[in-house]
């Protein structure tokens, strides 16, 4: 499609995956597994969730939503790469790209939103143990997470028709496995400064006010705690958010390596590396941070286990 001498885009192509022939069988079965496993693991902890009564708490109602943000999110980037490594041309049209730039941003907006929440929710609980339920009430949690549902959808449209806006022309290579904003912004033949501005100014909406309230709440957590120390208290705090602490670590951990560094330091390679820790590692990690080192997660599959097999 021509016009003004110039020639637009109409699929790109994804080359962020430097893998040599003889490993790319290999590469491909290991990503697949844990894919898989992405979607098996926070299904099953969705459907827990669902199923016990003994988990529908404030915590495993987010614990949930964290888990279908986590299943969404590995699916808005797995499939087309295992798609790609089995293609000879690893492309992805214009519109396939703006709608995968779409949901990477909602969904990954979500399980940012939705770790502070869960991080509020924490507080809340040892903090304030005898006001948790006026304070964490059903009406509450529900019209927490929509808003943080419309907040996400929103942030994620402004970019993505800002970005609709720009021209592409002539270079359609991106040196990444999925259409992350970075990588488009740097092949646009139009000018960025808006779409630059408005990533800087909502960037720390998004990432950075988020990962200070979470640190905000595990201070005053353990400045209460610590305060009348006991070991019966401190293992509690360490028991009920170790497994809220291992994936803030892992999530914050791999975007402010990535984002927060300057351009100049990062190559290809690192932003492939860290962008697959909390794209693809992270959702997997999760269920089993939250299953392993939760007992109430245990029983409740042990519950639903037997109860399946009393029906039977």
């Amino acid at each position: 499609m021509t016009g003004n001498n110039q020639t637009f885009i109409l699929e790109f192509l994804l080359l962020g995956l430097p893998i040599s022939s003889e490993y790319h069988l290999l590469f491909y079965a290991l990503f697949l597994a844990m894919y898989l496993t992405t979607i098996l693991g926070n299904l099953l902890i969705i459907i827990l969730v669902r199923l016990d009564s003994h988990l529908h708490t404030p915590m495993y109602f987010f614990l949930s939503n964290l888990s279908f943000s986590d299943l969404c999110f590995s699916s808005v980037t797995m499939p087309k790469l295992l798609q790609n490594m089995q293609s000879k041309v690893p492309s992805i049209s214009y519109v396939g790209c703006l709608t995968q730039l779409y949901f990477f941003m909602v969904f990954g907006d979500m399980e940012s939103f939705l770790l502070v929440v869960m991080a509020y929710d924490r507080y809340a609980a040892i903090c304030f143990p005898l006001h948790y339920i006026s304070i964490m009430s059903i009406k509450f949690c529900a019209s927490l997470v929509l808003l943080l549902w419309l907040l996400t959808t929103s942030h994620a449209l402004l970019h993505t028709l800002l970005m609709a806006r720009l021209s592409f022309c002539e270079k359609n290579v991106i040196l990444h496995f999925f259409c992350d904003i970075s990588a488009l912004l740097k092949l646009s033949c139009s000018d960025t400064y808006i779409n630059e501005l408005m990533i800087f100014i909502m960037g720390g909406l998004i990432c950075i006010i988020p990962f200070v309230l979470i640190v905000m709440s595990y201070v005053k957590i353990f400045f209460s705690i610590f305060t009348v120390p006991s070991s019966q208290d401190i293992h509690k705090v360490f028991s009920t958010c170790g497994s809220h602490l291992s994936v803030v670590t892992l999530f914050y951990g791999a975007i402010i390596g990535l984002y927060l560094c300057p351009s100049g330091n990062n190559s290809t390679i690192k932003e492939i590396a860290m962008a697959m820790m909390y794209t693809v590692v992270t959702p997997m990690l999760n269920p089993f941070i939250y299953s392993l080192r939760n007992r109430d997660m245990k029983r409740a599959l042990i519950r639903v286990i037997c109860s399946k097999k009393i029906s039977l």
